[in-house]
């Protein structure tokens, strides 16, 4: 069947022969992105330097337990925020809004130096507010620029996400070069001068590069909100905003106490019951029959081991990060290799190993070779078993020799979850939606994104048990992370042909393309 697209979006080829307006987003997703892997990985670090050090002073299991439950809500925010954006501020306005407020959040945390701690919590809390809106609309912005049917759109969103992956590599190098020679500051302001230029080639830029694009193809623009008047929108931000920095003065000045690993935990625990719950009313109690029944358990169980690869993955910013920082030899030629270079090795990897994946699976395919979306799922986890095992070795020759190890152990680890993720990430979205039934495809998409903010809190949990004081616990850490990550594969794997019954019945065909270190993916 010939594939038809409308004249004026097959003639707009203004950027690398896609839409005009896919060069400013392109732009706009690089530098937002470079604004959040440029701070992230600095944060468990500069919460548990010492004061003298200019750090906050907490202890390992607190900073990574912070940076747990930091990770995880970006990921919950994108429910609220996806929702705002829908019925209120529209997708456009949504993502200006939400740059504001990541500005503002990079802002408040560079000023913590002046002003102290209050300001730093107060930023991370409105970049969690800001990314909610920001990574719900951006993506959905680049699909519309294609009609129904235009070939292009892959290849736009592959053009895309390598936008993602530039940002990612760049940002830790520059910005933890400024951390070493200049002071936690003049990273955290980088990486908040990353996110002001997104925020100013988005208005200045994409905005209008997307109202002639609307003109060209005869639509009304979608800067405007959906039904819902916007005029108090400034209001309800305000108030947000001063409730947000009401409730971090409180527990900074000691007037209420939290505990950040008791959160942590409560959290964990809060979303995994909540999503079992829901998994038994849709199991029971939303009209599916015995199949669909079948498909959504399958479901549950894909979202679990989801969850327990991210709890891996997202060690990167936790216990990787302190691994590099404490136990490993970081000389290279008589020079200190900064700590943050090490988590550019991700991006480094899915940028030249992308491609090599993008072409290998069609080559098998071609040849009956290649294996199917539930092997590569299983190929994820054990890839990154074996990562995790790297690390067991080298936690053993840190305490065997009481020195530090060589850093081609953890580039070596690091390889290997990145192995994982591209077999992983970009086939687990494609097998969510073949096995869902149709009817309950968004809300088991929503429990997808779920698993992975568990994750996130687990590996905060787990990073802050590499301290000197838990030394001789650390091969046990890290052995617990991949004898969690064989179970499941090796579950997985005695399901293979149930996936392959359901599948097939379902006629899902595997994505090609590349991923963010993290959660996101093309499907």
């Amino acid at each position: 069947m010939q594939v038809t697209t409308s004249a004026s979006s097959s003639a707009d080829r203004g950027f690398c022969g896609h839409p005009g307006a896919l060069g400013p987003l392109f732009f706009t997703e690089m530098w937002e992105r470079f604004s959040f892997y440029g701070v992230r990985p600095m944060l468990v670090l500069f919460m548990a330097a010492p004061l003298l050090s200019g750090g906050l002073g907490f202890d390992a299991k607190t900073a990574a337990a912070i940076v747990g439950i930091y990770g995880g809500c970006v990921y919950l925010a994108a429910l609220p925020g996806g929702w705002l954006a829908d019925n209120w501020l529209g997708q456009r306005r949504a993502v200006w809004y939400g740059s504001i407020l990541i500005a503002l959040g990079h802002l408040s945390i560079a000023s913590s130096a002046l002003v102290g701690p209050v300001t730093f919590f107060i930023g991370l809390i409105l970049i969690v507010m800001g990314t909610g809106l920001f990574k719900t609309c951006i993506s959905v912005m680049v699909g519309s620029l294609y009609d129904e049917g235009d070939a292009r759109r892959d290849g736009g969103f592959a053009i895309f996400y390598m936008g993602i992956n530039l940002g990612s590599l760049v940002a830790p190098l520059l910005t933890g070069w400024l951390m070493e020679t200049r002071g936690w500051h003049w990273g955290f302001a980088t990486g908040g001068t990353g996110m002001l230029v997104a925020l100013l080639l988005f208005r200045l830029w994409a905005v209008p590069a997307m109202r002639r694009a609307d003109a060209d193809r005869g639509r009304p623009s979608s800067w405007d909100a959906p039904a819902v008047k916007r005029r108090h929108v400034g209001k309800y931000v305000f108030a947000a905003v001063a409730l947000v920095a009401l409730t971090v003065a409180l527990v900074s000045s000691g007037v209420v106490h939290i505990n950040p690993r008791a959160v942590a935990e409560a959290m964990t625990s809060v979303l995994i019951l909540c999503s079992l719950l829901f998994f038994v009313y849709l199991l029971f109690f939303s009209g599916l029959d015995g199949e669909e029944r079948k498909r959504v358990a399958v479901c549950l169980i894909l979202v679990v081991a989801g969850a327990c690869f991210w709890a891996a993955f997202e060690q990167q910013p936790t216990s990787y990060n302190l691994f590099a920082a404490q136990y490993t030899d970081r000389t290279a030629f008589g020079w200190e290799i900064p700590t943050l270079w090490f988590q550019s090795l991700n991006p480094v990897f899915i940028v030249l190993l992308g491609p090599l994946f993008g072409w290998l699976w069609p080559a098998l395919g071609k040849r009956r070779l290649e294996p199917g979306s539930p092997i590569k799922f299983v190929l994820g986890l054990l890839l990154a078993a074996i990562g995790f095992g790297i690390m067991v070795l080298a936690a053993r020759e840190v305490i065997a020799s009481n020195g530090l190890v060589s850093p081609m152990w953890i580039v070596g680890s690091m390889l290997l979850l990145t192995l994982g993720e591209l077999c992983l990430s970009p086939v687990g979205l494609s097998t969510m939606s073949g096995l869902s039934p149709q009817r309950t495809q968004g809300q088991l998409m929503g429990l997808w994104f779920t698993g992975a903010a568990l994750g996130n809190l687990v590996a905060g949990l787990i990073g802050g048990h590499v301290n000197p004081e838990e030394l001789q616990q650390l091969p046990e850490l890290f052995a617990r992370s991949a004898i969690a990550l064989v179970i499941f594969a090796v579950v997985l794997l005695l399901l293979v042909p149930v996936f392959k019954r359901m599948l097939r019945h379902n006629r899902i065909i595997d994505p090609r393309a590349t991923t963010e270190g993290g959660a996101e993916a093309i499907v």
